[in-house]
């Protein structure tokens, strides 16, 4: 059985919660990838961030409808909501729009298991993590190379 260890990329290219939105869109253009892991000082995957995160960060503001009765003004909707769409319409940084917690794999997971896991969470990249720290990525790309 093909194992992540085998068709993973061992050279990651990461980035930081600090790292502007401006140079992640850089690094994914300039590279043509998808997404990269969110590491900590210590290389520790907090989450991934990749291009839907970006494109979703410009989605148009949920404004949520309200009702006025007797002078009264009732919203309908979840001021939550508002709040989080009001964040990302304000990133300035990946800290602020990256996925978390990253959802990850170890370089011995059957790829077949990894596949899934992608297909299931609709993700199109795993960090693959050894004690903590990340020692590959697995993409969509790496694993259609597999059926080859």
């Amino acid at each position: 059985m093909p194992k992540v260890a085998d068709y993973m990329t061992k050279d990651v290219i990461t980035v930081r919660p600090e790292t502007s939105l401006r140079d992640l869109a850089e690094i994914l253009a300039t590279r043509n990838i998808n997404g990269v892991p969110v590491v900590d000082q210590e290389g520790i995957v907090l989450g991934v961030v990749c291009e839907s995160d970006l494109v979703n960060q410009n989605k148009p503001l949920h404004i949520p409808t309200v009702f006025v009765i007797l002078d009264s003004v009732i919203p309908i909707g979840n001021p939550w909501r508002l709040q989080k769409d009001f964040e990302r319409l304000t990133a300035t940084t990946v800290g602020d729009i990256y996925s978390k917690p990253a959802v990850s794999v170890s370089p011995d997971t059957d790829l077949t298991e990894a596949a899934r896991l992608m297909a299931d969470r609709k993700l199109y990249t795993l960090p693959v993590v050894e004690k903590g720290r990340l020692v590959g990525i697995l993409g969509k790309g790496d694993v259609i190379r597999s059926l080859l």
